[in-house]
């Protein structure tokens, strides 16, 4: 009898991503970076036909895609290796030379945008600024570049340019939850928003026709569309959502609409909203997390985005369409979708009575292995979301239940929740942790023998302090690139980061004694368990530091600890060979704990 083995890890890794992706002007052609060929590089199709084929051959991550405006050539931008220092480039669209734009070795050349005289390019740069950056336009017919504007106060970031070039708007960013936005005209900048004492934020901007339109948490604690009157500089709230943050806003000429990707908690959702008749329609859509979204000058939608049990894939709707087209079928190779687990979405009581919300995966019954995988996600200011990560599917499909919560800090939940991390990146959100895993233990969900820990950035700081306070709750631990001590951390990240440390993280001087607490090295003591540790030699957020320290540390004192340092790679993971390599090595790392709890087997006697 034909019988065929089990699916591997090579196959859960070896599901495809999509990281952007842009469409023709005339859409003919949709061009999306993938790593299709095991590195990402930028592959494109020929519409209606969906067969891609390769444009680039760099085997990096793309940070930025644009078409120029007539459809000759793709403005893009690489890193190396995960460094993040983004330099742009131009691509003809058929492929071909891969030629520099702007490059300098060490900076950034961040967001590019391509006005619409189809020869001046516009970026934000860490060039002669590394701290509050600049932005600048380049003409690339005459290969100069200008300053269009210096930051100060707080690092500078454009967000886009109207079409005759006479405006733009950018954003001061003084925390993640601290964002002023600005109208920047005729050498002036005018706030968008009145003058307040408050926090807020400003994410995102677009000019329509003569108006433009922000969103923004002015006064409010989830995020909503509102309107800046380019003549009177004046601002009005348009709408706002039921408990739903409003994270991104574009403009349809062909239809005088906006469209609004929001978030609420786990799950995405999309609206129209008609300028002619102020009316707001929500869109079903095919995905439940959206990752980007371009609107064609016909009106037609594209859109990228997965959900659990799927990757990103693309997706198409024409303005007189009610469905989705779907343009590409990325999925997991040789396991059915069916097969794959979809996330329950729990709530509890934290220690203080806060909700928190969290997404728990169980295996099926006839492959549970008893362990549950603890998951603090990164950020800290972010959120475990609804969408398709291979390694919680791959662990679940090899038994293992895991447990994500979005604690305090965790974005999609409103400002003043996203605010509750600021300061305390060891108390709060720790005790949030500690209280998910007593109310799955109090309700049979999880059992506290047969728990274990894995976390990355600062999901993988969390794990380093979890272990050093609460080690009787773990049975094993694996930290990816997380910080080990919040002082050295402060010192090491990018320029542009640290304007926003203090308020962040905390102040060194001020606030030593508090930083010492919550720091994973204070508690080498506590750290017990046996541990992975992993880290990306290019890592520019997390440096490498970070980690050589406490496994340095833990070493001296004679722990069971094993490190594995990537050299080709920064704060995740670009290669799929890297991949497969470390997350196999995390699953013979769990692994080994099943097998020692297994019975021995019994010999009968003679």
């Amino acid at each position: 009898m034909l019988t065929f083995t089990k699916p591997d890890i090579k196959n859960f890794y070896r599901t495809l991503n999509i990281q952007g992706f842009a469409v023709s002007p005339d859409e003919k052609q949709v061009v999306f970076s993938t790593n299709l060929n095991g590195k990402y590089n930028l592959w494109a199709m020929d519409l209606p036909n969906q067969f891609p084929y390769p444009l680039s051959f760099i085997d990096q991550d793309c940070h930025g895609l644009r078409y120029s405006n007539d459809g000759a050539f793709i403005i893009c931008s690489f890193d190396e290796d995960g460094n993040e220092n983004s330099q742009i480039y131009a691509l003809p669209s058929q492929g071909g030379e891969l030629v520099p734009l702007r490059y300098e070795e060490g900076q950034r050349f961040m967001d590019p945008i391509f006005a619409k005289d189809n020869k001046t390019l516009y970026y934000t740069s860490t060039k002669n600024n590394e701290t509050y950056l600049n932005i600048y336009s380049y003409d690339i017919e005459e290969e100069t570049e200008k300053i269009v504007l210096k930051g100060e106060e707080a690092p500078t970031y454009l967000v886009t340019v109207s079409e005759d070039q006479a405006k733009l708007v950018y954003l001061k960013v003084f925390a993640n939850t601290y964002i002023k936005g600005y109208l920047y005209e005729n050498g002036q900048s005018h706030s968008l928003t009145p003058d307040t004492d408050e926090q807020f934020t400003v994410l995102d901007a677009v000019f329509a026709n003569d108006e433009l339109y922000f969103v923004t948490t002015f006064k409010e604690d989830f995020s909503y569309l509102a309107k800046f009157d380019l003549h009177t500089h004046t601002y009005s709230k348009i709408l706002s959502l039921d408990k739903e943050d409003v994270t991104s806003v574009q403009y349809s000429k062909a239809n005088h609409s906006m469209y609004l990707v929001s978030s609420k908690g786990v799950n995405d959702y999309f609206y129209q909203y008609s300028l002619a008749d102020n009316k707001l329609t929500k869109v079903g859509i095919p995905v439940s997390v959206v990752q980007s979204v371009v609107i064609a000058k016909s009106g037609s939608l594209y859109l990228s985005g997965g959900r659990a049990t799927a990757p990103n894939n693309l997706f198409t709707k024409r303005a007189d369409e009610k469905e989705w087209t779907k343009l590409t079928t990325l999925a997991v190779p040789a396991v059915k979708e069916e097969e794959l687990v979809e996330p329950e979405i729990i709530t509890y009581p934290s220690y203080d009575g806060l909700a928190i919300e969290a997404l728990f995966f169980k295996p099926h019954k006839d492959q549970d292995n008893g362990y549950v995988i603890h998951w603090p996600h990164g950020g800290p200011q972010a959120a475990e979301r609804n969408h398709f990560r291979s390694l919680f599917q791959f662990l679940v499909n090899r038994g293992y239940s895991i447990f994500a919560p979005n604690f305090r800090g965790s974005t999609g939940y409103g400002l003043r929740f996203m605010k509750l991390v600021e300061g305390d990146w060891g108390d709060g959100p720790r005790l949030d942790n500690i209280a998910g895993l007593d109310y799955l233990y109090a309700n049979g969900l999880a059992d506290k023998k047969k728990t274990l820990l894995f976390g990355g950035s600062y999901g993988g700081y969390m794990a380093l302090l979890l272990h050093g306070r609460h080690s009787e709750y773990y049975k094993a631990v694996v930290d990816l690139f997380g910080p080990s001590d919040l002082f050295s951390f402060i010192e090491s990240v990018p320029n542009h980061w640290k304007p926003m440390m203090k308020q962040w993280v905390g102040d060194p001087v001020k606030d030593k004694e508090k930083l010492i607490a919550f720091s994973p090295v204070t508690y080498l003591e506590g750290m017990t368990k046996p541990m992975l540790i992993i880290q990306g030699g290019n890592d520019p957020r997390v440096v490498r530091q970070e980690s050589d320290q406490i496994v340095e540390a833990l070493k001296q004192k004679g722990r069971n600890v094993e490190y594995l340092v990537l050299d080709d790679e920064g704060h995740g993971f670009s290669k799929k060979d890297n991949e497969i390599k470390v997350y196999s090595r995390v699953l013979e790392f769990f692994n080994q704990f099943i097998k020692e709890e297994a019975p021995a087997e019994t010999v009968p006697a003679k």
